[in-house]
């Protein structure tokens, strides 16, 4: 964490071994109920007792086979549920089938996450779920849009979701740009910040396909009263 992020005020929780982790609440959206964060590949003992303090039930991971392969999360024996849904396709090691510049990457995203985005819902209205947190791998793309989505669907404002979708740069040391790191393959890649834009962009492409975010999970089997519970559930 920076020393831009250190202070008091600062949204970020801090847990040895997980980066970006912050409530998702906002708005009319219960805190304490739905986390956000980057993958557990690094969790500490130290950090596993203190994710237990924060009534952690559940982990929605939104990685695919090949990072869970590479990069696997550890619990050090967390009773934790954990389900994987993956918002992009899988690729191989050695190939890439994601776009490699953000303002492709959300469209992209957007077209592929219906399965996972829905996954979520159902996983999030179900026995048990609650608290959980949701990461991919520094849970600023996959994570970002998931979380998006979701305030939208519990009636957050659009400025107040934008903010806590760009406030990713500030818990991955992205506000003076790209930094690099190694993929699940070893090669060198950059790490972009993101940009309201982006995200606009994939909301754009959902809505011009599917009339708004409802029809588009409809069209992955979420009905009207999925999300009503939704709604009880989180929200005040």
């Amino acid at each position: 964490m920076s020393l831009r992020d250190s202070d008091a005020a600062s949204p970020f929780l801090d847990i040895p071994g997980i980066r970006n982790l912050r409530d998702a609440a906002v708005g009319p959206i219960r805190p304490g109920l739905v986390y956000r964060s980057g993958s557990l590949n690094s969790l500490t003992p130290e950090g596993a007792q203190r994710l237990k303090a924060l009534g952690i039930r559940s982990v929605v991971d939104l990685r695919g086979a090949t990072e869970l392969e590479h990069w696997p999360n550890h619990l050090h024996g967390l009773d934790l549920t954990v389900r994987h849904f993956p918002v992009l396709p899988e690729h191989r090691p050695g190939e890439r089938l994601w776009p490699e510049e953000q303002a492709d990457l959300y469209p992209f995203m957007a077209e592929s996450a219906g399965p996972a985005l829905a996954a979520t819902v159902r996983h999030l209205i179900g026995s048990g779920a609650l608290p959980v947190l949701l990461h991919c791998a520094v849970g600023k793309d996959r994570t970002g849009l998931t979380i998006a989505v979701l305030q939208h669907l519990l009636g957050a404002a659009e400025a107040d979701i934008t903010a806590d979708f760009v406030r990713s740069n500030a818990g991955l040391g992205l506000l003076d740009g790209p930094t690099p790191y190694l993929d699940e393959t070893g090669a060198e890649r950059l790490s972009r910040p993101v940009a309201a834009a982006h995200l606009t962009d994939a909301l754009r492409w959902i809505r011009t396909r599917h009339g708004g975010i409802e029809s588009y999970l409809g069209a992955h089997g979420i009905t009207s009263a999925d999300l009503a519970t939704l709604r009880t559930t989180l929200n005040h």
